[in-house]
């Protein structure tokens, strides 16, 4: 009979699919190894059980003891799988910006999910990195795993995934594309293409807001390339010692945007459920479509799987929130129709200056229509409002009629945007729409700048 003693033994050996649709234009055979296959759908299934493995052979993890991990979800799945086949605990410090489907799956299989603050300096006491450590200190025979600098995340894809990935394509890989976070993945596999055949070309994929293109290239730590983006699983604002720079020929960076467009593309033209990352390797292989030959074996390697998506690149209110969705925005409708349903907020002459403010506060707004029993008669925004408190502290306590400007400009709801942009000046803040059952909407200048694309 033919079977694994337990679901560790199922990691490794995933397969090599062509990709067609989603590559057309790139001249050559693009392959992509499929790392979902992994039982814990992703790639970090065979580092965390190395981890795991060789921190068991030395000492560092001992019987019954507490595994601890900053995770962007994926190591901690991998560990958990671990963690309870063997009978350990396990503590996984995520970053707020992770999906909530992340976090939800490693509560599903066990462990302990301590959320912090994305947008901090790495030594912050509240950066996942620093929390890691604190709880590994204070925690009794507790192991920190710290995949960054760990070596045995880049040696277990020197043993298993760089072997496969010669073995499936018979020696003929030209190039290998990657995302790069940790850099185990990257590091591993390029040490054993490069040991088989020094030709072969390994490009990183990484991501505006992180350090390693330039550093690459330069050398140069540059902290004012460091800022929040929202692609998981790849980039770094540190430099962890997994990633070997002499290994990588180059990188190249992928916007948000792209990552979570072709996210979906992958999905939609390939039939392949992949996460953040994959999105991202596929549009890097575009942008570096000019370094492949028509005879090249380009393996690209789909780290997770879109189910740690599902809320975030493939949901349309999600993409349309950040100006991902590719509609075309034409009419004034086009641009107020993700928010359709919520209210419009007015105020009447007659209330005073302080309700108006409490509802700017309240709904988050800065312009908000006035009325009386005859329609719209005027307008306030926060400006004039500020102005007027600057001339007459008193001024909250006035009715609305006293401080209003001009009412704003009503469209159809299809005008076209080029006409709707025309109607805002110093003294037109936002633009009305009038919708069928004569409803109203508010467009403001927020509203046109995230129809951009």
């Amino acid at each position: 009979m033919n079977y694994s003693e337990n679901i560790l033994g199922t990691i490794g050996n995933t397969p090599l699919v062509k990709l067609n649709k989603v590559v057309e234009g790139i001249d050559a055979l693009v392959l992509a190894k499929v790392e979902t296959f992994n039982p814990g759908n992703s790639v970090k299934d065979r580092m965390a059980l190395k981890m795991v493995e060789d921190a068991e052979a030395d000492g560092r993890l001992k019987p019954g003891g507490t595994i601890i991990e900053g995770t962007s979800g994926n190591t901690g799945m991998g560990l958990a799988l671990a963690a309870i086949v063997k009978g350990y605990k396990l503590v996984c410090v995520i970053s707020d910006k992770q999906s909530k489907e992340k976090m939800d799956i490693l509560r599903a299989v066990g462990a302990k999910v301590v959320v912090c603050p994305t947008d901090v300096e790495p030594d912050d006491p509240r950066s996942y990195y620093s929390v890691s450590r604190r709880l590994a200190e204070e925690t009794p025979n507790a192991w920190y795993v710290n995949q960054y600098d760990n070596p045995s995340n880049a040696q277990a894809h020197y043993e298993q995934t760089g072997p496969e990935i010669w073995e499936q394509t018979e020696g003929k890989i030209t190039h290998f594309v990657v995302g790069v976070g940790t850099g185990g993945t990257i590091s591993g596999v390029a040490r054993y293409l490069k040991e088989k055949n020094p030709n072969i070309k390994i490009w990183g994929i990484d991501t505006y807001g992180s350090v390693f293109k330039k550093y690459h290239e330069t050398g140069i730590f540059d902290e004012n390339e460091i800022y929040s983006y929202i692609t998981e699983g790849i980039g770094e604002d540190i430099l962890p010692k997994n990633v070997d720079f002499s290994l990588i020929d180059g990188f190249t960076k992928v916007t948000d945007k792209d990552a979570a467009v072709y996210t979906r593309k992958i999905a939609l033209e390939e039939g392949i459920f992949v996460g953040n990352s994959a999105g991202s390797c596929v549009k890097g292989l575009h942008q570096l479509k000019e370094h492949f030959k028509p005879e090249d074996v380009v393996v690209v390697l789909f780290h997770d799987s879109g189910s740690r998506y599902v809320g975030k690149m493939f949901n349309d209110d999600w993409m349309r929130e950040r100006g991902f969705l590719e509609d075309e925005i034409t009419t004034a409708e086009d641009v107020i129709k993700a928010h359709l349903d919520k209210p419009l907020v007015v105020v009447r002459t007659e209330e005073l200056v302080s309700h108006a403010i409490d509802r700017m506060r309240k709904y988050k707004i800065s312009q908000i229509p006035v009325i009386d029993t005859s329609g719209f008669v005027g307008s306030v925004d926060e400006t004039d409002l500020f102005r007027s408190y600057v001339v007459d502290k008193n001024v909250a306590n006035k009715p609305i009629r006293e401080v209003m400007g001009q009412p704003f400009p009503v469209v159809k709801a299809a005008t076209p945007i080029e006409e709707v942009s025309k109607l805002f000046s110093k003294d037109s803040q936002a633009v009305l729409v009038e919708l069928p059952n004569t409803k109203y909407h508010i467009i403001t200048k927020h509203d046109i700048i995230g129809s951009i694309k």
